[in-house]
């Protein structure tokens, strides 16, 4: 019986039927079932979902638990049913139960003195509210929808994956169920059944959805960005202590982040989704119960999918035809869909007009409206378009397209489960697309899916597996060298270089540090001879600097003088295009890394002392320009960080006071002191949710203080002394 047409003579004894199947079905205690109950009427459902709680949550009076310490002791039953309503804010059912089994897990019982007994089952979950969803912005409501997308990762997910070892219950009324049904076939297949309520929909007062832009990407290169409009392709630059520039191919550059990351911010990645590319099929028109979430509008589109209607029209801000040129442009594209569906089209023509609508929409992503409402529209465009002729000869351009959309898609601030799952679904298709094509016949679009490839698995090491990752990063951005030449794409060669330069520096933190070092050496300075310091100064640096800090890095395995060295030469040589005036956080980024570099020379066994005097005096200067340069750029995002700048800053104060550098002055031993001592105070406040680093810097505090004492007596002392707040005194004079 389809739930979609049903009508019933006797609701009353309908639903006394469908009301024990459902009993049953969650009174059996099956694991993993997903059960979808359907009900318009809310307070019916309401009535229903009640008594199923009532009913099922406590079998027993109580269960009890015995332990050694309270032999008497019980508590209240773990219940068996446990009803949530939806968060609104983040419509995610499957993290609402996981929160909740964290913050209640399952007792165990059956313990004695041998065993600590088992873990009673997982309780069944019913969730109530989507209804609600209905008056919330449409990007909630596509939030919703894609979570249910991503059952098949949950379950493969070892920490999500208990959520599902119950059953799972879903209230939904019937355009949600159509929804679902439509736009989460993943979840789809899943249900064990559907249970149909019969009664009247519970009016729902109609809301205009309205897009909500999300920040854009603040890019710290602005002149790094204009330079990359001129490209056909996304050229991404991540610059850090070891930057990467990495691409996205599309048909103008979109916003880029550079400079951003610390040495030791490493990327790390994601678990793969099955990708499925599902024809929607036409929305069942059913009255009321069909399209409730669109506008009461004369603009209807009855033959595109509710869904991406529904986005299309929240993008449209002005439905009348005096809208600005690219509503009215938007409107003739999809008035084009519509027309040519009511004609039944052939397959080749839907396809075509699906990916201009897909293109039209990235355009504007382009422009910089990088909004969910148009990465969705672009994305379920092209889907679309696929869907219609998976043999069209666009299908792998199509395919990498997506695959930058839900790139794009996890660079909007979400929260860290979501951008996994949009990067992993962009390797997807990324790969999908490389299925359809041959390197020796495509060779141009196979390398830029290669190096698209590499990019997202770098950007996936975020979250999960990352030497595994950028393992797999560096093997497509490998694979892109093997069909990007340098005769002919000199700019996307050294990119890719950079790029694979960048990949090697990763991975070199996880395995074979010396081989792949050396490797980031090569591919770095491969990438060098592309880029000229008169025409493209900036990237000219930005690879200098990776150059220095990849010499650096090596210096602490083998040959570290002459590696040190290099490291300097290529700082230098970067400062002298990273200026505070061209790109303020990459100059004090660099101006930290020759800091670093100086001091671990100062450091070596076999540097002369009268070298370790003047390598030091370098380091501070390095360390001054940089946090000069830090504190003057205000809420600017730093690719380093600041109080562990201040620390480094205070222990090569405190070794030129202390060490018998031939520093004899007292007043200048005081100056140095009082330096290292203030230095140290400011990295305190740094780290105050930062126990063990706040003790180390406790620790150089306190030694501080007790030099002061060893050079300069009891005065010293207390000069030191007046110095440190009262509240740390207390902690300090122990030690003294």
């Amino acid at each position: 019986m389809s739930v979609n047409d049903t009508r019933y003579t006797d609701n009353y004894v309908w639903n006394k039927q469908v009301y024990h199947r459902l009993k049953l079905s969650l009174s059996l205690g099956l694991r993993r079932q997903i059960f979808i109950a359907v009900c318009d009427d809310l307070s019916l459902r309401n009535q229903v979902a009640a008594h199923l709680h009532s009913t099922l949550a406590y079998p027993l009076a109580q269960v009890l638990h015995h332990s050694d310490n309270e032999p008497e002791a019980s508590t209240p039953a773990y219940p068996r049913i446990v009803t949530l309503r939806l968060n609104l804010t983040d419509p995610n059912p499957i993290l609402q139960i996981n929160q909740w089994l964290t913050k209640y897990p399952p007792p165990l019982v059956g313990g004695n003195s041998d065993s600590p007994g088992n873990p009673m089952p997982i309780p069944t979950f019913q969730i109530v509210g989507v209804e609600l969803l209905t008056r919330q912005p449409v990007a909630i409501q596509r939030l919703f929808l894609q979570y249910l997308r991503l059952i098949e990762q949950y379950s493969s997910n070892p920490e999500l994956n208990r959520c599902l070892e119950s059953s799972l219950l879903l209230w939904v009324p019937r355009p949600w169920l159509y929804a679902i049904k439509q736009s989460a076939p993943q979840f789809w297949q899943y249900r064990t059944g559907v249970f149909a309520f019969a009664g009247e929909p519970t009016p729902v007062n109609p809301i205009q959805l309205s897009p909500e832009p999300l920040p854009k990407e603040q890019p710290s290169d602005i002149k790094d960005l204009k330079e990359l409009d001129n490209l056909n392709d996304l050229e991404r630059s991540l610059i850090s202590e070891s930057p990467q520039e990495s691409e996205l191919d599309l048909a103008k550059s979109l916003p880029v982040q550079d400079d951003g990351q610390s040495q030791e911010q490493l990327l790390q990645p994601a678990q793969a989704v099955e990708l499925e590319l599902i024809q929607s099929d036409s929305p069942e028109q059913n009255g009321a119960a069909t399209n409730s979430t669109l506008l009461s509008t004369p603009f209807t589109l009855s033959h595109i999918s509710n869904e991406l209607s529904e986005v299309i029209l929240s993008t449209i801000n002005n439905l009348s035809n005096e809208g600005t040129e690219e509503e009215k442009e938007a409107r003739v594209f999809v008035e084009e869909i519509e027309q040519l569906h009511a004609q039944q089209a052939s397959s080749e023509d839907l396809t075509v007009a699906y990916q201009n609508l897909g293109n039209l929409y990235r355009q504007k992503i382009e422009e910089g409206h990088t909004t969910v409402e148009n990465l969705m529209v672009a994305i379920m465009a092209y889907q679309e378009a696929i869907t219609y002729d998976e043999n069209s000869p666009q299908v792998p351009d199509i395919l990498n397209d997506l695959g930058n959309m839900y790139w794009m898609l996890h660079r909007i601030p979400t929260n860290s489960e979501e951008s996994q799952s949009y990067i992993e679904q962009g390797i997807q298709f990324y790969s999908l697309a490389l299925r359809f094509i041959s390197p020796d016949t495509h060779t141009d679009i196979y390398a830029r899916i290669q190096s698209n490839l590499g990019t997202a698995y770098g950007d996936l090491a975020r979250y999960t597996n990352p030497a595994d990752n950028w393992r797999k990063a560096v093997y497509a951005y490998n694979e892109a060298l093997c069909y990007r030449t340098s005769a002919a794409e000199a700019s996307k060669y050294a990119s890719s270089q950079n790029n694979l330069g960048t990949g090697y520096w990763h991975l070199a933190q996880y395995e074979q540090p010396i081989i792949h070092l050396q490797d980031a050496i090569a591919s770095y300075n491969l990438a060098l001879a592309y880029y000229s310091a008169d025409s493209e100064p900036l990237k000219y640096g930005m690879i200098q600097n990776n150059i220095g800090t990849a010499h650096w890095n090596l210096a602490q395995y083998e040959q570290p003088k002459e590696n040190l060295q290099l490291a300097f030469a290529a700082y230098q040589e970067a400062l002298k295009y990273r200026t505070p005036a061209s790109l303020p956080v990459g100059c004090a980024t660099t101006q930290n890394n020759l800091g670093t570099a100086y001091w671990h020379s100062a450091n070596l066994a076999e540097t002369p002392l009268e070298q370790k005097q003047d390598l030091l005096k370098n380091s501070i200067e390095a360390y001054d320009e940089a946090l000069a340069l830090a504190h003057s750029l205000g809420e600017a995002t730093l690719s380093f960080d600041l109080f562990a700048t201040h620390n480094n800053l205070g222990l090569a104060y405190y070794q030129l006071a202390t060490e018998n550098l031939g520093v004899r002055d007292k007043g200048t031993v005081s100056q140095y002191l009082e330096a290292a001592l203030d230095n140290h105070l400011q990295a305190l406040e740094g780290f105050q949710h930062h126990p063990e680093t706040y003790q180390a810097t406790l620790d150089y505090i306190t030694k501080t203080v007790r030099a002061f004492h060893d050079k300069l007596g009891i005065q010293g002392q207390n000069l030191a002394l007046s110095k440190v707040p009262g509240k740390l005194l207390t902690e300090i004079m122990p030690n003294l």
